[in-house]
């Protein structure tokens, strides 16, 4: 599917897998470029919540605020939800959305936010201008996403060769882009962003559970997940080419040595009148 196209296919899907790690993200952990902006009285719109536990963490550091969680799939809100019951939360709710074309008058909130969804969407740019339209003057624009061919590891591995760039071939085939990171600035301006203060920071998994835990979800996603589906129906893997690469993941996983690094993007950006 084009880039130029405002829809994509969103790679991962849902599968358990896959929820295994959304569900491990926190806000510390992958929103820590945002916090320090954040204030007890804001209104928060957190896109692609996903299960919700970022979004629940949002909620808690703004006690006096609100803060809405949105997702283009209905099936994973109900998750979303339960996680926001299970801690208490009252000042939390969430809607299905689309974020090429948000259902919220301009200047809504004070933070929009979004990890790991620009991407997986069609036209990254003009997500960031529905983004920055619904956002208050003297608000934020907080994107972090990771940066696919940057991602490094030891050892050296041709099964995980193989599956970075499958990874990404799929991933461009459904009309994303797995190298967002390094991109966020460029689009951030391209969107008519101007106070951007662009950072990184970096998942490494090493010890014995990162590493049991890494390869482990990669090893199912890879041949369980719609990932898995949309690499064998696109012509991009067989089966067999898969379970090579499971393979590969779960054999890293056992390595004492291993070491493996996510390196992400990030942009804050303050609107502007």
């Amino acid at each position: 599917m084009p880039m130029a196209e405002e829809t994509a296919v969103y790679t991962h899907g849902h599968h358990e897998s896959v929820l295994r790690s959304h569900t491990w993200r926190t806000a510390a952990n992958s929103a820590a470029y945002l916090l320090g902006s954040l204030r007890p009285h804001m209104k928060i719109l957190d896109i692609g919540c996903g299960p919700g536990t970022i979004t629940a963490d949002l909620a808690a550091l703004v006690p006096d605020g609100h803060v809405t969680g949105v997702d283009r799939a209905p099936e994973i809100l109900a998750q979303a939800g339960a996680t926001a019951t299970a801690r208490g939360l009252t000042n939390i709710d969430f809607a299905v959305a689309d974020v090429h074309a948000l259902d919220y008058p301009d200047d809504t909130f004070c933070v929009v936010h979004a990890h790991q969804v620009l991407q997986h969407v069609g036209d990254p740019v003009q997500a960031l201008r529905e983004m920055r339209r619904v956002t208050r003057p003297g608000g934020f624009v907080a994107v972090r996403d990771a940066d696919y061919a940057a991602m490094t590891w030891y050892p050296a591995s041709r099964g995980l060769d193989e599956w970075l760039g499958l990874y990404r071939r799929v991933a461009r085939a459904n009309g994303g882009e797995p190298d967002a990171g390094r991109r966020l600035k460029s689009w951030a301006l391209r969107a008519g962003l101007t106070d951007i203060t662009a950072t990184s920071t970096s998942w490494t998994f090493s010890t014995a559970d990162e590493r049991a835990w890494w390869s482990g979800l990669w090893a199912d996603r890879t041949l369980a997940s719609a990932y898995a589906e949309r690499a064998t129906e696109g012509g991009h893997a067989t089966t067999e080419q898969l379970r090579a690469v499971s393979e590969a993941w779960r054999k890293w996983g056992k390595r004492e040595d291993g070491w493996f690094s996510v390196l992400h993007g990030e942009i804050l950006c303050r609107k502007h009148v």
